[in-house]
């Protein structure tokens, strides 16, 4: 029988997770549990959205006049998810659809007033809880955390 270190068996479960950890894929599914969990218990049990739905409203709210194509390209969402999603918001009266003055063919999103009031409330609640995930990391710790998964990101198509 092997002998086990007591380091190895400081991963969840008390098992051995020295194979995993070196892995980006599984210390990304580890960090997610909590932040899924806050997620769930605040902005979907508050707010009824799911994170596509609550990323969609934060990018209409900080980029005017966003056309759906644009949306489906940084979200990597396809055109008919995204139109269901819009539909979704739209029916709930959290976001409009505009035609463009100088191409009729273009549609513009917008937050409604109660899209407005709801993205000013996520803000609130998404602060507290980026507080409470990142109250153990230094403020230099926690800027390179964003700047390490920022450059990961920027691969994304890869």
């Amino acid at each position: 029988m092997p002998s086990t270190r007591v380091s190895d068996l400081s991963g969840p479960g008390h098992l051995d997770h020295h194979r995993l950890t070196r892995l980006l894929g599984y210390q990304l599914a580890q960090a997610s549990i909590p932040t899924n969990r806050l997620f769930k218990a605040n902005i979907e049990a508050q707010c009824q959205l799911n994170k596509l739905e609550f990323s969609l409203l934060m990018l209409v709210a900080s980029n005017e006049h966003v056309t759906p194509k644009r949306l489906s390209v940084a979200m990597n969402v396809p055109g008919p998810n995204l139109t269901l999603l819009l539909g979704r918001l739209e029916e709930r009266g959290l976001l409009q659809r505009e035609r463009s003055e100088t191409d009729r063919r273009v549609q513009h999103l917008r937050l409604t007033p109660p899209g407005e009031a709801l993205v000013q409330k996520l803000e609130t609640i998404i602060d507290r809880m980026e507080a409470d995930l990142l109250s153990h990391l230094s403020p230099g710790e926690r800027t390179l955390l964003f700047e390490l998964l920022a450059k990961v990101a920027a691969h994304r198509k890869v």
